[in-house]
Formats: structure tokens, sequence, C-alpha cells
């Protein structure tokens, strides 16, 4: 049986609460594996985020790039439970 696929808004979800749940700081390749997306699609949704201010780039001082979460971004998460919460309660 083939696994229903992941609509964009859940992917950007699940990359963000993916970055949380590493204390706000994660390794790409770690975040790739995470994610369950293939490099072209993890690199899509990054740039993607990146431009729209949900996460950001750090690098530690060996020049090592993290990502880590802006407040938009946890923003966008709390908004996404609210709807996910919502959702489940009236059964749609």
């Amino acid at each position: 049986m083939r696994k229903e696929r992941r609509e964009r808004l859940e992917i950007i979800y699940d990359i963000l609460r993916i970055i949380v749940s590493h204390g706000n700081s994660i390794l790409p390749t770690p975040l790739l594996r995470l994610s369950n997306l293939s490099t072209q699609n993890f690199n899509r949704y990054m740039a993607e985020l990146i431009e729209k201010g949900f996460v950001r780039e750090v690098f530690d001082e060996d020049g090592k790039k993290y990502y880590t979460l802006t407040d938009k971004g946890f923003k966008f998460i709390q908004k996404y439970n609210k709807i996910r919460e919502f959702i489940e309660e009236f059964g749609l």
C-alpha cells in the first residue's frame, strides 16, 4: 500500500518542526535526511523558506552552515497547529 504524498504546507511544517526539535539549530545533511525529501526538492524548499524569512542560515566559526528558525518560522508553526486542531475538532 502506497502512503499518501505530503502537501506543500505539511512539508514546510515538517521542516520547521525538525529544526525546532533539534534545539533550533541543525546541519543541512541531517535536516535533509529527516525531512524525507529528494535533494532537489529539499534545496527548493529551503531556498523558499530562507527567501520568505522563515529560516536563516547561520555559520559557526569553522564555516559550518546551520539552519535556524526566525520568529516568523515559529509563528508559522503556531498558526499551522491551530489550523490542524480546528480540522481535527470538526472532523474535516
